[in-house]
């Protein structure tokens, strides 16, 4: 006889879409940096949802504010003002330094509304050119963003999208070579998430402003994952000291809860006239209420700056492990990515038997996107049972 974990399963094996390659754990709850199966096991999630759970799961103020605003309006509609798309609005502009936001519900269709922005901006000023993304980017799965991204993920798809060429990451010369054969945008994400956490060099970053600004060129800057306190600033841009035309954001905005955003300046916003983009749940009361909530958390909790400082605290307790199987460490605040000599998903196994759940960025490169709320003991459960799990596939490989 099948137990209620197996039928659930099972349901999801007959009704749904065959595109996710799910782990054999059903969550039935979590809390703060914990997740509990359907056995009752609990786990540490040190992969925060995918870079979600940024103040932790289910976090009280969180909750508090979706209990409140459902009781009072869910959704109601652009057509009309609410008050809790207004106040997030006005603490975005202030955390972001730009000028308006737009509110859309993932970071694919923040990505789109950057593209359309940016073509919209140069078709004003009578161009039109290509979008420049970097080379081991992720922008998402929209066809547009695939156009920009690796070609695994474009097989199959086409006719794409045009205008989109890639530069490497880094790479300023090739970067000036790109901007000279005419172009109107580029793309970066600071720390590169699917792609493998690579971070962006800070003069890389600068040089590609000045270049920008030289080449009437707009920086679109992609926060989606490195956003939102992950990286020890509430943008990961800040770390290099510029300040881009056009931010994405989604991800850990709403603290779990579906919200994205464009955010841009005020003489670029200008390009979209009414009508030229929209969106009918994007910025409803909810998903604002809860994203504000996730904010003020950040800040009020100090959760930005304690990144930095337990990113440090990991790298530091990572790059002293003495295992033949790590190649490299990389990372900015809790964005962490470790490239491994073997493939990873042997070592997110072992970690999930000793009750850790962690993920990958590309075959070879484990990924910790571990809640900010976690403290160091927890953190040291977590290389705990990295050290062992490589061990264990060192054992069985020798």
């Amino acid at each position: 006889m099948l137990s209620v974990q197996d039928e659930i399963q099972l349901l999801e094996k007959k009704y749904h879409f065959q595109i996710y390659k799910r782990q054999p754990l059903t969550i039935t709850k979590a809390k703060g940096v914990y997740i509990t199966d359907y056995h009752g096991n609990e786990y540490i999630d040190a992969l925060s949802g995918i870079g979600v759970n940024n103040v932790g799961h289910c976090h009280p103020s969180v909750v508090a504010a979706l209990k409140t605003q459902a009781e009072r309006l869910i959704h109601v509609s652009n057509l009309y003002y609410n008050e809790p798309q207004n106040h997030l609005a006005e603490l975005l502009i202030k955390l972001s330094g730009l000028d308006r936001v737009f509110f859309c519900n993932s970071g694919t269709e923040s990505v789109e509304g950057a593209i359309k922005l940016a073509r919209k901006y140069a078709w004003e000023k009578g161009r039109s050119g290509k979008i420049i993304s970097m080379t081991g980017c992720f922008h998402g799965r929209s066809l547009a963003a695939i156009a920009m991204g690796k070609k695994k993920y474009q097989n199959g798809f086409a006719p794409l999208p045009s205008n989109f060429v890639k530069s490497p990451l880094n790479d300023i010369e090739s970067l000036v070579n790109h901007a000279n054969d005419g172009a109107i945008a580029v793309m970066i994400e600071p720390v590169q998430g699917e792609g493998g956490i690579h971070v962006a060099d800070r003069e890389f970053l600068q040089k590609t402003r000045q270049l920008c600004d030289e080449k009437n060129m707009l920086l679109i800057v992609d926060e989606i994952q490195c956003g939102m306190g992950r990286t020890g600033k509430m943008f990961a841009f800040e770390h290099s000291d510029i300040v881009p035309d056009i931010i994405t954001c989604a991800k850990a905005l709403g603290g779990g809860f579906p919200i994205a955003a464009v955010i841009a300046r005020q003489k670029i916003a200008a390009a979209f006239d009414f009508g030229d983009h929209g969106t009918t749940y994007g910025g409803n009361p909810l998903a604002c209420a809860a994203a504000y909530a996730t904010l003020k958390t950040l800040l009020d909790e100090n959760l930005v700056n304690k990144a930095q400082e337990n990113g440090v605290y990991v790298l530091e307790k990572l790059n002293a492990l003495q295992h033949p199987t790590i190649k490299e460490v990389r990372g900015l605040g809790l964005m962490i990515g470790i490239e491994l000599e073997c493939p990873v998903g042997k070592i997110m196994d072992k970690m999930r038997e000793k009750h850790i759940l962690v993920g990958a960025a590309g075959t070879n490169t484990l990924r910790l996107l571990p809640p900010l709320v976690i403290n160091t003991q927890e953190l040291d459960r977590i290389l705990d049972a990295l050290s062992a799990s490589i061990d264990e596939v060192e054992n069985e490989n020798s």
